[in-house]
């Protein structure tokens, strides 16, 4: 017969088991062994590193030190083998460190757009000087 596509194979049936005769022992047989290898998946991220610098640098509403716990804390789950723990602390303090990022440039962007605003001038002018020698409250000077 024609030998089968490994599809096909798979279809099949397995043949029933059969008992082996007395004339055969199982050292004459042929030995196959089949390992399977699986590649453990990569360990859940803590994001340690970024929750630090976080915490120095744009430690906004204390945003910061809050990542920081939870990568702590996800370290920690990920050390006791608790994989589904350390990648919810995790991926909370992920969003703690998006959240402390994205406030940070908006307050750092309306800085430095007051500071520019100030140099050149554009504060000063809405609101002008007041007028010498218009003296509203005395009568001729």
């Amino acid at each position: 017969p024609p030998p089968l596509s490994p599809s096909r194979r798979m279809q099949q049936p397995l043949p029933p088991y059969e008992v082996l005769p007395a004339d055969v022992s199982m050292e004459e047989l042929p030995r196959s062994t089949t390992v399977l290898l699986e590649e453990p998946p990569p360990p859940p991220r803590d994001h340690l590193v970024w929750s630090l610098f976080t915490t120095l640098y744009c430690n906004f509403c204390c945003l910061g030190l809050m990542a920081f716990v939870f990568s702590v804390k996800s370290r920690d789950r990920k050390v006791l083998g608790d994989r589904s723990g350390a990648q919810s602390y995790g991926s909370t303090a992920k969003c703690l460190n998006i959240t402390a990022l994205v406030i940070n440039t908006i307050i750092g962007f309306i800085v430095v757009l007051v500071v520019i605003l100030l140099v050149t001038g554009v504060i000063q002018s809405m609101n002008p000087p007041p007028q010498y020698g218009q003296n509203s409250f005395s009568g001729l000077t």
